[in-house]
């Protein structure tokens, strides 16, 4: 039987992404190994979307991929605790439709859509 999901992240300065989860996300965690932290990132869901574009209908316009969104409640209260510790926004919140996103930038990993869904959350049925 599946029990969780594992996520992953790669980065290309891996101490400092897993020190902005630690310091800055807050999520508790376990040290695997020599500072290879392990986080318990609470609750999940997964969906699966599409590869056709919305638009035109064409099948494989997208390409399958892969994507990790962080989920919240409140996604202005988010922003502004995030904010405090220091973490940086690539863009502004904007409504999306199925619900209103931002991305914060990740050290040494990109960027994550951060995600307040109008959808009723799948993670606590």
């Amino acid at each position: 039987m599946i029990t969780a999901v594992h996520t992953l992240v790669y980065a290309d300065d891996a101490q400092a992404a897993r020190a902005f989860f630690r310091d800055v996300v807050g999520w508790p965690y376990v040290d695997a190994h020599g500072g290879w932290l392990i986080f318990k990132t609470g609750p999940s869901e997964l969906g699966v979307h599409p590869t056709a574009d919305a638009q035109s209908g064409e099948s494989g316009t997208i390409g399958p991929h892969h994507e990790i969104s962080l989920m919240c409640d409140d996604i202005e209260q988010t922003v502004a605790e995030l904010r405090a510790k220091g973490a940086e926004f690539t863009r502004d919140i904007r409504d999306e439709g199925y619900g209103r996103t931002t991305m914060i930038k990740i050290p040494g990993a990109g960027e994550m859509m951060i995600y307040q869904p109008r959808h009723p959350p799948a993670y606590d049925l």
